[in-house]
């Protein structure tokens, strides 16, 4: 059965809100097997929980949601070797409940009150398999992106949160195809006498894909946040993403730079660009078990975590190229677009300038179009915005191109590639440009 359909993979759980067991219901859970899902795991503890009579009559902690504000959530790293049913095991003992099993890692998530948070480290600390405990952040990964257009002038690119962007769906009306500018700019037509991507697999880690939009083919996906959930698209940005990737050549609204690859939408962020590390992580380890070829994540996080690192160098080593927004801060260049093991993008206007608002550092691998960007948009329409996450799709579909036409793949052979068939877009820094603007003529010749 392919792990690749828009029927969600059992690996992983996400509690909508955590929930807190009583030491009665731990010492009943089963020990965890590894034929036994995550989910499994966690359902068994509710009904061990909900089947004790002191809890029924309120003598003890019950089973029940809990806000946000008191809930604790913590990513722990196992050392190397240690099976999933022991990482499952310590868990359970220390009161914890796990969300996800994060194996590309060697770590679970957990949640818990944080009345329970003293007992859960001390417990923790007696298990030597333990390497270390991480806070597992909520943050929205799209903050400061994207801009609808009209497009305000470079020195002025104001943050809009997400939110402003949600009830303002274009109308799914047909229209005659046009070729957005940054496909154009990037010569992808040139490249296309040779490849349009055909076979290669591109995963889109975001808000999700749209993927009942006319001018998108979409093979599959999943959806970190509810498993058991459609990784459609509710926000817009995941949907904008895929069209520049993959828009298909169809006669009709936008074409991508690689319209005949293999599109996935992995659903990472909620509907206002707001996700955990774990939920972000899981897509990374989404796209290593379902063999991506190349991961698109026009998102990022102003700090890192190991555990984040530790998932990128592990999709790198899977053969997974990792490609990733600079970000929209116009200074330092966020996570993990940040991690040598992914390639970090830049954004560009039509007239050749780096974008103001385009972060910048020795990070820094290309840049691309990524002001005033035509593609693809939730309920079938097309919108016009701008942000490194708009620059970052003509990179990943560039990237397909290249494994298409050379039969290169993994991180290292398509930076190269890609570095070698960039030129300069002016005199700005390489902190800026990196080695410039790819051209996907000369990226697909051998």
């Amino acid at each position: 059965m392919s792990k690749s359909s828009f029927l969600p993979l059992a690996v992983a759980v996400f509690l909508g809100a955590a929930f807190s067991v009583p030491a009665q219901a731990e010492e009943r859970l089963p020990d965890f097997d590894q034929g036994v899902s995550i989910g499994s795991f966690v359902k068994n503890a509710r009904k061990a929980a909900a089947s004790n009579d002191s809890i029924l009559e309120g003598k003890a902690q019950s089973v029940q949601a809990i806000s946000e504000d008191n809930i604790v959530r913590k990513i722990v790293v196992f050392r190397k070797g240690t099976t999933g049913k022991r990482r499952m095991n310590v868990i359970s003992a220390t009161g914890g409940i796990p969300q996800k099993d994060l194996w590309l890692v060697n770590a679970v998530s957990v949640v818990m009150p944080k009345t329970r948070l003293q007992s859960f480290k001390r417990s923790l600390a007696s298990f030597g398999e333990v390497l270390r405990v991480e806070d597992d952040y909520v943050q929205n990964w799209l903050a400061g992106a994207p801009v609808v257009a009209p497009i305000m002038p470079l020195n002025r690119m104001p943050d809009i949160h997400p939110d402003a962007l949600k009830g303002q769906v274009d109308a799914p009306e047909a229209q005659e195809q046009k070729t957005p500018w940054g496909i154009d700019r990037v010569n992808t037509k040139k490249a296309w006498e040779t490849t349009r991507g055909g076979g290669v697999k591109v995963a889109v880690v975001d808000t999700g894909i749209d993927h009942t939009h006319t001018d998108l083919k979409v093979i599959g996906g999943f959806n970190t946040i509810d498993p058991e959930a459609d990784f459609k698209d509710d926000n817009g940005h995941g949907t904008h993403v895929a069209g520049t990737i993959a828009g298909s050549d169809n006669g009709e609204g936008v074409v991508g730079v690689a319209p005949d690859v293999q599109l996935y939408g992995v659903k990472v962020l909620s509907a206002s660009g707001g996700g955990t590390f774990a939920d972000v992580i899981e897509g990374i380890q989404w796209t290593v078990e379902n063999k991506m070829d190349i991961a698109n994540f026009s998102l990022g996080a102003s700090r890192g975590t190991p555990a984040l690192e530790d998932a990128v160098n592990a999709a790198a080593a899977g053969g997974v190229a990792i490609i990733a927004a600079a970000g929209n801060s116009g200074r330092s260049v966020g996570f993990p677009a940040a991690y040598p093991g992914a390639l970090a993008v830049a954004a560009s206007d039509s007239s050749d300038r780096v974008a103001s608002f385009s972060s910048r550092g020795p990070e820094v691998d290309v840049i691309a179009p990524g002001v005033g960007v035509n593609s693809t948009w939730m309920g079938g329409g097309y919108r016009s915005i701008s942000g490194t996450s708009m620059a970052t799709p003509h990179v990943a579909g560039l990237a397909a191109l290249a494994v298409a036409s050379r039969g290169i793949g993994g991180i290292d052979a398509i930076r190269k590639a890609l570095k070698e068939a960039s030129s300069s877009i002016g005199d700005f820094p390489g902190e800026q440009q990196g080695a410039g603007m790819p051209d996907a003529g000369r990226l697909v010749q051998r």
